[in-house]
């Protein structure tokens, strides 16, 4: 039924499958770690969107369009959200008073 080839197909999956690894696999101060990383990512993108949303286009660097993709899906343990914030606003035209 099996070829020469599929064999080794066959072979090569078992391999791969038995270096993958679970979450329960993990010990309990990584799986708390990825957790963190996690909702401060999802904390940080949320802050980034509901900004994003709220600035006026004229005080954003880049077309809002693409940053709010980007801030969405982009998975970067906080990186895209961060940059957004530090070079993707610019300061409001100060008042004059």
């Amino acid at each position: 039924m099996y070829g020469a080839d599929d064999h080794g197909i066959q072979s090569l999956r078992e391999d791969v499958m038995a270096v993958q690894r679970g979450w329960n696999d993990l010990d309990e101060g990584t799986r708390k770690l990825i957790i963190v990383v996690a909702v401060v990512e999802s904390i940080l993108k949320g802050a980034a969107l509901v900004d994003l949303k709220r600035r006026p286009a004229n005080q954003v660097r880049g077309p809002k369009w693409l940053w709010a993709p980007v801030i969405a899906v982009v998975n970067s343990a906080g990186v895209v959200p961060i940059s957004y914030f530090v070079f993707g606003r610019r300061r409001p035209p100060s008042q004059p008073g």
